[in-house]
């Protein structure tokens, strides 16, 4: 199982996100970075030995002004794989931003208005570089107003799938920054359909890896917890999640 970073971007700054109460973001304080500026966050996660980034590009989910440029210098001056949801929702965008270092193009269904965008992505980048987000709060799965899919998250799931989507995330929205812990009640339903699963919001500890790990999650996308202590490297690696 992958222990995958978060940096949530907005207004060009690190922000810490909680609950998907956007409107009250603060910049980040974190005891592994005292910066903000997104390279130097990114690259404090290179130095402690991930791999891997997820980003939340905020300023293109909520205005449309995807932040190319910076997804192009994280990749170039730290080697890390990029996993990008820049509110992605149409093909044009889809195809550009592997051009700027984003190894997975992340489609969330809170900025998803056609259900059939998800199949014109996976033919167009091929299901290895198309990661589908099922955007929760609580129980309900967020959509665009007016999306012509199953709004009932297992039946969206199977949607995807027939689609040829072989990875998703299940990020709960609600649970995000809340220190909470994980909805593994949903989780252990979607992890019996075929794919990858990955999942965010809500991890609290050590505890919560090692159990995500032992029901077959394929990654946790990991932000408060790894910015606040909660979660030490040294417990990543003590427990081979690092």
């Amino acid at each position: 199982m992958k222990v995958i970073p978060v940096i949530d971007i907005l207004n060009g700054l690190v922000v810490h996100a909680v609950r998907g109460k956007r409107q009250e973001y603060q910049p980040l304080q974190s005891i592994l970075c005292k910066s903000v500026d997104p390279l130097e966050v990114a690259g404090a996660f290179k130095a402690l030995g991930f791999s891997e980034l997820y980003i939340a590009d905020l300023d293109a989910i909520i205005h449309g002004s995807v932040n190319f440029q910076v997804f192009k210098l994280i990749a170039t001056e730290t080697g890390l794989k990029l996993m990008v949801d820049a509110g992605v929702a149409d093909l044009e965008t889809a195809k550009k931003l592997p051009e700027y270092g984003v190894s997975k193009v992340v489609v969330g269904t809170e900025t998803l208005q056609s259900k059939s965008f998800v199949g014109e992505a996976v033919r167009l980048l091929g299901s290895e570089r198309v990661i589908v987000s099922l955007d929760l709060k609580g129980d309900k799965v967020l959509v665009k107003s007016g999306f012509d899919g199953c709004k009932e998250s297992m039946g969206l799931l199977r949607e995807f799938k027939e689609m040829g989507v072989s990875e998703v995330i299940v990020l709960d929205l609600a649970r995000v920054g809340s220190d909470e812990g994980v909805n593994v009640d949903f989780l252990k339903k979607a992890l019996k359909e075929d794919g990858e699963v990955y999942v965010g919001g809500g991890v609290r500890d050590i505890k919560d890896l090692v159990e995500l790990k032992d029901l077959g999650v394929s990654g946790v996308l990991v932000a408060t917890a790894l910015h606040s202590g909660k979660i030490s490297i040294e417990e990543l690696k003590q427990a081979g999640l690092l």
